[in-house]
């Protein structure tokens, strides 16, 4: 079960389509990581962009955890990039109570590819991993295509992308293999694309229905293999060689608990043909919403 990792952006802030119930409540929280830790997960995902997350994590005790952050993006004009990152990962450590990140990633590939301020950066986090405040440095990618330039310049420790049955760019682009070959710690997220490969047709925002044909062939596959959704996505990404962790993000005890059963039961692997290159629906930034 240590190959999935615990998502918190629910705990901080109302995240994903399918939520139902909003930011997660402090009890929840500490009920849901007793029920993570008992389950095999030892790892959480956070950022310094998901609200009050860090500060709840704080509250409920993440000591035995490895616990894996993510910078915000760079702002304009700072006139100090060293000392800028510095006082960010001071104020999450401090908020999580605790010495050391596991993981520190950039929550924008963008920021290390100026000519002056992208080399200050690179410094500034293998200063970090030299002073043990971080473990391991990397990069929370969009797209595969975010790693062309970077690769050039900088070589991660730890990539973190989406990757789902819908959204294979990472594998289809050999990225994944590529990635593992050098070294380099594969994480990835948007395992049920925000809730949306698990709503029924009945719940789904019409907005949605210009890929009706393929929401109906994902959930026809389902059910001819008798398995849930949640099972069948999961199955996806755990199948895949070289992919370290799978972030997963629940907003309640009874969630978690589905998915460490569907992970530890297994299921078939979703057919190949089931995906789509349409960013407009593989890539949430760009919903819109109805």
């Amino acid at each position: 079960m240590n190959q999935l990792a615990l998502g918190t952006a629910q705990f901080g802030l109302r995240y994903g389509i399918a939520n139902t119930t909003g930011q997660v409540a402090p009890a929840t929280i500490a009920a849901i990581m007793d029920c993570a830790r008992r389950g095999g997960i030892d790892t959480l995902d956070t950022a310094i962009a998901y609200g009050e997350s860090e500060s709840r994590l704080g509250e409920a005790g993440v000591s035995s955890w490895r616990v894996i952050s993510k910078l915000p993006a760079l702002p304009r004009a700072v006139p100090d990039i060293r000392a800028w990152v510095q006082q960010q990962v001071h104020g999450s450590l401090q908020r999580l109570g605790i010495t050391q990140l596991d993981g520190l990633l950039l929550h924008r590939a963008a920021d290390l590819l100026g000519p002056a301020a992208g080399a200050d950066y690179i410094r500034a986090l293998e200063e970090l991993k030299a002073s043990g405040s971080v473990r391991s440095v990397g990069i929370s990618i969009y797209a595969p295509e975010d790693l062309v330039a970077l690769w050039q310049t900088w070589r991660p420790d730890i990539v973190q992308a989406p990757c789902n049955v819908f959204d294979r760019r990472l594998i289809h682009s050999g990225w994944l293999g590529r990635l593992a070959d050098a070294g380099v710690r594969v994480h990835v997220r948007s395992v049920f694309l925000q809730g949306l490969l698990l709503m029924p047709a009945a719940a789904r925002p019409a907005s949605f229905d210009t890929w009706s044909r393929l929401l109906n062939r994902w959930s026809d596959w389902c059910s001819t293999e008798k398995i849930t959704p949640l099972a069948g996505a999961l199955s996806f990404v755990l199948a895949q060689p070289w992919i370290e962790r799978v972030v997963i993000g629940v907003e309640s005890v009874a969630q978690l608990r589905e998915i460490l059963q569907a992970a530890s039961a297994g299921a078939p692997v979703p057919a190949a043909e089931i995906y789509t290159e349409d960013r407009d629906l593989i890539d949430p930034s760009r919903w819109k919403l109805t």
